[in-house]
């Protein structure tokens, strides 16, 4: 049998807005329902950002608090992954919901430029975010904008600074960052599993791209990541009308490739999670 598919919904992120499609979830209510939907159609990671009342991004942990209650009563065994990303605080405020102890958090290991600004993730602050995941338990996703962040990753890996075996995010399609360029994804894939053996991979597609990374991950072996965070719409023409729906099209994919859609159970074990 082929390898499942673990297949991550980033249900809101911290840029989209109701304008831009009405079901991006912003209230805590609005998450988890869309993230049971999207867990029902076959998400086994839950990619998680929260917001103000006026939409605008926050690490508020309390937030967070009452965003993981929520999912693990309604989405039982679901993996949560909490977001230690620039966009929604600065400084070690980015890791205040660390204490939580999610399953996950994401960590960006190095520094890239954004469509309007720099990404700033400089040394002392991937440190202490690395130290307090191992100090909670959490294990990291490693979201690799650039070739220099995988090799950064497998040094932290190395020095006992981050929890194994690595769980590598590439990300392309961010204006200024990684392009979508499929032999640059299979040099990463490559340079990964010769620096890493042991290592898993995901790809995320930003905007129009998503369904294409989808698509390039899966036939190549790897999991992959979709939802209202990344893209807003099924087509050109066309808004999302849930995560779910983007979550049904991954599945579509995995049938078109004979890869079984991962289970919250199998998810667990393949990251090396607890059940």
């Amino acid at each position: 049998m082929s390898t499942p598919c673990i297949i991550c919904v980033a249900i809101t992120g911290s840029v989209g807005r109701k304008e831009h499609n009405p079901a991006i979830p912003v209230t805590i209510e609005e998450q988890v329902e869309s993230t049971q939907a999207a867990f029902e159609a076959g998400a086994a990671i839950a990619h998680c950002h929260v917001r103000n009342d006026d939409q605008s991004p926050t690490s508020d942990p309390e937030k967070f608090a009452r965003l993981m209650e929520g999912l693990r009563t309604h989405c039982p065994g679901m993996i949560i992954q909490l977001s230690t990303g620039g966009r929604s605080g600065a400084g070690e405020a980015r890791g205040g919901m660390l204490r939580l102890k999610p399953d996950m958090a994401s960590l960006s290991v190095g520094s890239n430029n954004f469509p309007n600004r720099v990404y700033e993730n400089p040394p002392q602050l991937v440190e202490w975010l690395a130290d307090e995941m191992l100090k909670y338990d959490v294990k990291p996703e490693i979201e690799a904008f650039d070739l220099s962040h995988i090799h950064q990753a497998v040094a932290l890996s190395k020095q006992g600074k981050l929890k194994g075996p690595l769980y590598v995010q590439f990300v392309m399609g961010v204006k200024n960052a990684m392009p979508v360029d499929k032999p640059t994804l299979d040099f990463y894939v490559e340079t990964l599993n010769r620096l890493a053996p042991d290592a898993q991979w995901c790809g995320a597609g930003i905007g129009p791209n998503q369904a294409l990374l989808n698509e390039w991950s899966i036939a190549a072996g790897g999991h992959t990541r979709t939802g209202l965070e990344d893209n807003v719409r099924l087509d050109r023409h066309t808004l999302a009308p849930s995560n779910a729906a983007l979550v049904e099209r991954v599945v579509t994919l995995c049938e078109k490739y004979e890869r079984p859609v991962a289970t919250w159970q199998q998810a667990r074990r393949m990251l090396d999670l607890a059940e």
